[in-house]
C-alpha cells in the first residue's frame, strides 16, 4: 500500500474543519495516529468521532498555538510525533491603508508565531526519533500580489521562508519541510464569508471566486488532503525545501 502512515504519530494543527478536517481524516485513514490541535475543541470532536466510526484512530487536544505553554503541555503529553502538519491560521482582508497596527500583530501571532510553537517542538521530537516531516499551510499569497491581502501575504509569505529555512538547517537530521500553497479552497470558511458579506448574492459571488482560478473553479479540501498525504509519506523522501502551489494554474497561468 502506498502513502501507508501506520504506527506514525501525527500532528495537525486546525483540524477541526475544512483542510485541516480533510488532512485528518486522510491520515487517520492512512493508519496514522492523528493528534489534532484546535481552538474550538467542539468542533475537533467533531472529526475525532467521525474518524472513530470509521474505524480509526484520532484524538483532540483544545489548544490556542499561540499559546506556547499550552503547546509546550501538549508536545510533552503526547510523546513524541512524526509528521507535524501546521494548518491553523487566519485569514484577514485590507490593504496597507486600512490594516491596523493590531490586524497585523494578529495574524502575526497565529500564522507565524503559532508555526514556530509547533516546528520548535516538533523538531526537538524528529532529533530524537532519526527524523520526522513537517507540512506547513502557506498560500498562493507567499509568492504572487493578491489585492487587499497585505497583511496576510505578510504572514503566508514567512510560513514559505520558515520553510525554507528549517528545510536548510535540519538535512542532516533527516527532517523534511515543505509547505503547499492554496488558491481558494472551497471551505464552510468560503460560505460564511460570502454569506456575511454579499447576502442576496451568494451564488453569483461564490461564481465570481471560482472563476479567479483559470481552471474555473475552486478546490476541494480533500484535494489538499491527498497532496498533502503524499508529501508526508515516505514515497516523497527525496523531497525537501520545496513549496507546492495547488492553486487550478493561479500563480503560472492567469494573465496568459
Amino acid at each position: 500500500m502506498k502513502f501507508n502512515l501506520k504506527n506514525k504519530v501525527a500532528l495537525v494543527t486546525g483540524g477541526g474543519s475544512g483542510i485541516g478536517k480533510a488532512i485528518s481524516e486522510t491520515f487517520a485513514a492512512a493508519g496514522a495516529n492523528v493528534h489534532i490541535l484546535e481552538m474550538n475543541e467542539e468542533a475537533g470532536k467533531q472529526t475525532v468521532a467521525e474518524i472513530t466510526n470509521a474505524g480509526n484512530h484520532a484524538v483532540v487536544h483544545q489548544c490556542n498555538v499561540t499559546n506556547a505553554d499550552q503547546v509546550a503541555n501538549i508536545f510533552q503529553n503526547i510523546g513524541g510525533i512524526d509528521i507535524l502538519i501546521n494548518n491553523a491560521g487566519i485569514a484577514h482582508i485590507g490593504n496597507i491603508e486600512n490594516t491596523s497596527g493590531d490586524d497585523m500583530d494578529r495574524l502575526y501571532q497565529v500564522n507565524i508565531k503559532g508555526l514556530y510553537h509547533c516546528m520548535t517542538h516538533a523538531i526537538g521530537d524528529f532529533k530524537a526519533r532519526g527524523g520526522g516531516v513537517i507540512i506547513n499551510m502557506a498560500s498562493i499569497g507567499s509568492s504572487v500580489g493578491l489585492s487587499d491581502r497585505f497583511a496576510y501575504s505578510m504572514s503566508k509569505g514567512a510560513v514559505l521562508t520558515m520553510t525554507y529555512s528549517v528545510a536548510k538547517d535540519y538535512l542532516k537530521e533527516g527532517i523534511r519541510c515543505n509547505c503547499i500553497s492554496p488558491a481558494r479552497i472551497h471551505t464552510p470558511f468560503v460560505d460564511n464569508f460570502i454569506a456575511k458579506n454579499y447576502p442576496g448574492k451568494e451564488k453569483e459571488t461564490f461564481a465570481k471566486l471560482s472563476a479567479t482560478q483559470p481552471i474555473g473553479r475552486m478546490g476541494k479540501p480533500q484535494e489538499v488532503a491527498d497532496l498533502v498525504l503524499f508529501l508526508a509519506s515516505d514515497e516523497a523522501a527525496f523531497i525537501t525545501g520545496s513549496n507546492f502551489p495547488i492553486d487550478g494554474g493561479f500563480v503560472t497561468l492567469n494573465g496568459q
